[in-house]
């Protein structure tokens, strides 16, 4: 998880809906589920524990549906 860089931490939805847009970017993403995690190994977690990691490489033509995406829900 190294090569990867978190840009977006959320709820499920809202990281899935982003994934989504950025897949439609061309914009490879990974989802990593720390609630998911916890439960199946027999704690929790609490606040945003869904983060969205993309390459580095690709973070200049993903930047700019991150910030319209972060300012939409901001509303």
């Amino acid at each position: 998880m190294s090569d990867f860089m978190k840009v977006f931490s959320g709820t499920s939805i809202l990281v899935n809906r982003l994934a989504y847009m950025l897949d439609e970017l061309g914009v490879a993403s990974m989802i990593k589920d720390n609630k998911e995690s916890g439960r199946l190994a027999g704690f929790g977690t609490l606040g945003q524990s869904v983060d969205l990691f993309i390459n580095p490489s690709d973070f200049d033509k993903a930047k700019e549906a991150i910030q319209n995406f972060e300012k939409e829900i901001s509303k």
